[in-house]
């Protein structure tokens, strides 16, 4: 029997690092490790280095090829001898909230940028982060002589006889978050840079979707790696139609285009994809945590929590605004979490419970809704992460998302694209390889469609009511 050739696929993630070695033709997974990160917002990049040589101990016996994909939006900046000059800093930190207010009022406002880059930045954005470390570290800035991507570091730092910053490279997904790159043109916007920073920096050269950038030290071909939604969306072999709301760390709604988007609400990034597409995308910053955070404050594990949301006769007026880390989306990078309705009635713990819930699901139903105003079919929707497992979610997501959910077996799919990436540049075909996306359904939906509506006028009216709480810290 033949033996078949093996690809590897990264998620160099916010929380670990992923690794799964798969069937280049079948996509079935033969092998797979995972190794911790820090859990912080500014981190070191060796972290990562040693967090994929932990995850792939063992595995890469005959892997030919490996992509890597990396969380969206983190700045690395290096010297000119390719050492990095301050930690990381991820996606998540907002810091870079008044450097974002400054930068979008400089360049003429919202439909400004949404022209330039197809996205309205927030301080997820490395744009803002860029202006942001002039002031919080000017002597590392002084010393920045390029700015990276986690997945370009990384790529970067596994590919045999590279050093410096010269042979740099990223692709076009990961470089449409950056803030200074235009989906619509395929061109980096390099004035934005300065205008960000002061002065120019190095950026990686774009390479394409099915591009070998380098080779690793055992000679494994090393693809040109993509943002983490970007390879999720590759893993799940997004169709018309299809969009994806993914519930981990953060939560996120996206769907493939044919053509860019340019959303000046700032509600929808006008992303590019890994192949050649386009990605619109929502990104909150609250998703799963608000169940386990939830689930901590009433005492209870997070199964308890689960089975009380589902179980409760529901959350009789109870809104939670979940933005419990400051939120993306809508851009309140200040604001905290708030629970408003509380009577003696509602402050039960099934009663709290399923609020979260909602409050959650609501959330990224205004992501799925947002995705629509771009003129998007919703007619299915793919749930996945972690809290995707949760039989309350899976029974109250159709109707507050407005369209039939299925869920994808459990499974890494942003590793799983980078894999799939590997297979598509080892083969040098036109297009991706073919792998199969096994769905199952959800708990059966619990809510009609007028109990959903109820619940999400609630949710819009107290978010308008309170935003001026919300807007400042």
């Amino acid at each position: 029997m033949t033996q078949p050739q093996l690809v590897a696929g990264v998620d160099c993630s916010t929380q670990a690092t992923k690794v799964v070695v798969c069937d280049a033709g079948t996509g079935e997974v033969l092998r797979e490790g995972r190794a911790p990160h820090p859990d912080a917002t500014q981190v070191d990049p060796a972290e990562w280095l040693q967090a994929w040589r932990t995850a792939s101990d063992g595995l890469l016996d005959g892997v030919q090829a490996l992509s890597v994909g990396g969380q969206q939006h983190g700045m690395v900046l290096l010297d000119e001898d390719g050492a990095t000059v301050h930690p990381a800093v991820l996606w998540n930190d907002t810091s870079s909230a008044d450097a974002t207010a400054e930068l979008v009022t400089e360049l003429g406002g919202a439909e400004a940028w949404a022209e330039a880059i197809g996205s309205l930045p927030v301080p997820s954005f490395t744009v803002t982060k860029l202006r942001w470390v002039q002031s919080a570290a000017p002597e590392a800035a002084a010393r920045a002589a390029a700015v990276a991507l986690p997945h370009d570091w990384l790529t970067h730092q596994l590919a045999a006889g590279r050093s410096g910053i010269a042979d740099l490279t990223t692709d076009r997904g990961d470089a449409s978050g950056t803030g200074w790159w235009s989906p619509a043109t395929n061109s980096y916007r390099p004035d934005l840079v300065e205008r960000a920073f002061g002065r120019s920096l190095q950026l990686p050269r774009v390479a394409g979707p099915r591009e070998v950038v380098g080779e690793t030290a055992s000679g494994a071909q090393i693809a040109a790696g993509t943002g983490d939604n970007m390879a999720a969306a590759l893993g799940l072999d997004l169709q018309p139609g299809d969009v994806a709301v993914s519930l981990g760390t953060s939560g996120t709604a996206f769907a493939t285009s044919t053509t860019p988007t340019a959303d000046p609400s700032g509600f929808v990034a006008g992303f590019a994809d890994a192949t050649g597409g386009y990605l619109p995308l929502v990104c909150t910053l609250n998703a799963a945590r608000v169940m386990s955070a939830t689930a901590s404050l009433l005492g209870m594990e997070l199964s308890e929590l689960d089975e009380a949301a589902l179980n409760s006769s529901g959350s009789n007026g109870l809104v939670l605004l979940p933005y419990l880390d400051g939120e993306r989306t809508p851009d309140l990078p200040h604001s905290t979490g708030l629970l408003y309705g509380l009577t003696r009635a509602t402050m039960q713990p099934a009663t709290m419970a399923r609020a979260a819930v909602e409050g959650m699901l609501c959330g990224l139903a205004d992501a799925v809704d947002a995705l629509r105003a771009q003129g998007l079919p919703v007619e299915r929707v793919l749930l996945l992460g972690g809290a995707a497992r949760s039989r309350a979610v899976q029974a109250l997501a159709p109707a507050l998302l407005g369209a039939p959910v299925v869920l994808p077996e459990p499974g890494e799919y942003v590793a799983l694209g980078a894999a799939r990436q590997a297979a598509w540049a080892l083969s040098g075909a036109d297009t991706p390889p073919t792998w199969s996306v096994a769905v199952g359904k959800p708990e059966s939906s619990i809510l009609t469609a007028a109990e959903a509506a109820d619940i999400r006028s609630r949710y819009a009216t107290v978010l308008h009511g309170t935003r001026p709480l919300l807007t400042h810290p």
